[in-house]
């Protein structure tokens, strides 16, 4: 007796395999699509812009660019540096907020437009942390209180005795308003219940001239561009806002040291895309440009500009804008300050 068996026809067995697929396709498309498309075809060799909003020449753009470079290397795409300056800072980072989401537009920007300027300067065409996806920390920047050779403050505790003296005759320069230099003397005044005069310029550079020609009596300045003055004996350094001595200057003290106490303000640069940029980019960028940041040429530039790299998680970057954020609003909520 023969037995028959049933057997199903090849084109009937592809069939159903096809539907089974298409079926497990649709029930997990939701849940991977975006992911699997980002990783498969980001960046698929497209041109990534990298949006400085800041003039070229300072330290956030001359580091970007170098941090800019490296990533198109890494990712096999050119990434070019599109400098959007204006407004503190805030026209560059409205650009990004506006951009599509898809990995091809980033903010490579610092504290001021995402911390500061938008408590200062009212309503904005972006929110500062609901329009950006965190990316990751490249540095922090310290500052010395510095004061022209030709002024007679030796110390933290002359300059704010002679403030508290004579309210508001003593002045003190920032690159601009709403700038991390203006808020730490806005800070300085806040904590010591001292009163100075704000004298707001049109970057760094100049503020710094001034300082040094004794038309303003002193300023925070980034380290890198006040050390050479302090080394020649143009500039004298009264203290560092890091928590720690600066190995350059192991002689100038903190301004813990100094008795001002809470006072540990850094500048930090980082890296933003707009919101709802798929995770799995966000992702890859904070790999590669973490590898970046290890590059040896990227280490000797940052070390020439005064910033300690950073790296760090997405989450640490949104972390940190946050607190900071939540600072800067308390400080000029309390002080009354205002754009000028």
């Amino acid at each position: 007796m023969k037995t028959f068996r049933s057997q199903t026809s090849a084109p009937a067995q592809h069939g159903r395999r096809t539907l089974l697929a298409a079926g497990g396709a649709a029930l997990l498309g939701p849940l991977c699509s975006a992911s699997a498309w980002a990783q498969a075809e980001w960046p698929v060799g497209k041109v990534i812009t990298w949006v400085v909003p800041y003039p070229p020449g300072g330290s956030t753009d001359v580091l970007g660019r170098q941090v800019a470079l490296h990533l198109g290397k890494a990712l096999g795409s050119q990434v070019i540096v599109d400098n959007r300056a204006g407004a503190t800072g805030t026209i560059g980072a409205a650009f990004v907020a506006k951009a599509a989401p898809d990995g091809y537009t980033l903010l490579g920007t610092s504290i001021g437009p995402q911390a500061i300027a938008p408590h200062l300067m009212g309503r904005l065409p972006y929110d500062p942390i609901a329009g950006f996806e965190p990316v990751i920390t490249i540095g922090t920047i310290p500052h010395l209180l510095v004061v022209g050779a030709g002024q007679p403050f030796q110390s933290v505790a002359d300059l704010l005795a002679a403030a508290r003296a004579q309210p508001g005759h003593l002045a003190f320069a920032s690159g601009g308003n709403g700038t991390i230099l203006h808020m730490q003397g806005e800070l300085l005044q806040r904590q010591a219940g001292a009163r100075c005069t704000h004298v707001p310029y049109k970057g760094d550079t100049p503020a710094l001239q001034d300082t040094l020609a004794g038309q303003v009596q002193f300023m925070f300045a980034p380290v890198a561009a006040a050390l050479p003055h302090v080394q020649s004996g143009r500039l004298r350094a009264l203290a560092v806002t890091s928590a720690q001595r600066l190995k350059a200057l192991p002689a100038v003290p903190t301004m813990a040291e100094s008795g001002v106490s809470d006072f540990v303000v850094e500048q930090w640069q980082a890296v933003f895309a707009p919101a709802r940029t798929p995770a799995a980019i966000v992702q890859r960028l904070n790999r590669e440009i973490a590898l970046v940041l290890k590059d040896p040429a990227v280490v000797a530039l940052a070390e020439r500009l005064g910033v300690t790299l950073v790296g760090g998680t997405s989450r640490q970057l949104g972390d940190l804008q946050k607190t900071d954020s939540a600072k800067w609003a308390a400080l000029i909520r309390e002080a009354g300050i205002k754009a000028e």
